[in-house]
């Protein structure tokens, strides 16, 4: 063999080496989330321009699914982090010891009651996301149907068979709802004014679905006339043209913190901070406010269309702590009363 041949076997084997060290050192994140899918490529591509060297496997299903797989996975989990999931399941998983504290480079901009009291914080807060009525007006005016305005109208009998809404204990905006109608009407022991107007509401349901989104599409598509959800997917649809109102009812409107932790015990601590990191940014928040009226950094987030300027005070108090002491309570007692018209899966 010619020394020149030599040579260039050696330049080629070096760049095959020094190729393969590279996607060796490359770590990949398990990452849980609720997201949903049609944010997740500008989220990860946004994390991906600042730090290459890590990748995301994303594990993804609806709020009440990933917390269940979590607190399943609680002996030996299998997530390096949580991002884009309720902070009323992520204070659950904080009261069952699941999660690192870890105060991310952005912490310091986030708003006091988008994040965990403690310092450093189990976790932090995102964008807040809320409820909506997707209501549509082709079907209503066909049968008759009129626009509610109060959670209370929802349950007049003009509605019967004309409403859909996300099952709790698999959606995190049908857990937000609950709790929100628990806190707006009251709570005692599955007697108070909440379960009250829940059970009146039940009477007009036609479907509980295993998805937040699903009944604003339901909606969309002229299947049900009135679909509870929230306001992310009301306002995308209307965008794409469904022919939908968005309704925020009077009283006030459910919500939660799409939110972000570090699964205690990670093996991949150094990439899981850089993650954290990126998701407190002012970048990662801007990313959010393309998709959300409020980002957990104020000032990020361009007013929407369809949703009201002065959003975020039509938002009910809620207390994250309450409903993860209180969550499995709901839950059973909701699925007593109420899953009979849950879909199948």
């Amino acid at each position: 063999m010619r020394m020149s041949d030599l040579f260039r076997l050696s330049a080629v084997a070096g760049t095959v080496l020094f190729a393969s060290l590279g996607f060796a050192q490359k770590t990949t994140l398990t990452v849980y989330t609720a997201l949903e899918t049609d944010q997740l490529k500008a989220y990860e591509q946004g994390f991906y321009k600042a730090h290459p060297d890590v990748e995301i496997k994303w594990v993804r299903d609806s709020t009440g699914v990933v917390t269940a797989k979590l607190l399943a996975e609680k002996a030996n989990p299998v997530a390096d982090a949580v991002m884009g999931v309720a902070a009323s399941s992520l204070a659950l998983l904080d009261k069952q010891g699941m999660l690192e504290p870890y105060a991310p480079a952005g912490l310091g901009a986030i708003l006091p009651q988008y994040k965990d009291k403690k310092s450093p914080p189990a976790w932090f807060g995102m964008d807040v996301w809320g409820a909506t009525i997707c209501f549509n007006a082709v079907e209503a005016a066909k049968k008759n149907i009129p626009k509610p305005e109060t959670w209370k109208d929802l349950t007049k009998p003009v509605y019967k068979g004309q409403i859909v809404m996300p099952n709790p204990a698999s959606s995190g905006t049908g857990f937000f709802d609950v709790t929100a109608w628990l806190t707006l009407f009251g709570d005692d022991g599955g007697k108070g004014g909440g379960w009250q107007f829940m059970n009146g509401l039940h009477e007009n349901i036609a479907q509980y679905t295993h998805s937040g989104s699903k009944p604003c599409n339901m909606a969309a598509s002229g299947e049900f006339v009135l679909g509870i959800s929230f306001e992310y997917r009301g306002n995308s649809n209307k965008a794409k043209g469904a022919p939908i109102d968005l309704v925020f009812p009077k009283e006030g409107l459910g919500w939660d913190l799409e939110a972000f932790a570090i699964h205690k015990g990670t093996k991949k601590l150094d990439a899981a901070k850089k993650l954290a990191d990126w998701a407190s940014s002012k970048d990662a928040m801007a990313l959010y406010g393309k998709n959300f009226a409020i980002t957990a950094v104020p000032g990020m987030a361009p007013p929407l269309p369809n949703v009201p300027a002065d959003y975020e005070s039509r938002l009910v108090k809620m207390d994250f702590a309450w409903a993860a002491e209180n969550r499995e309570r709901i839950l059973a007692e909701w699925t007593k009363r109420y899953d009979g018209k849950t879909e199948k899966r």
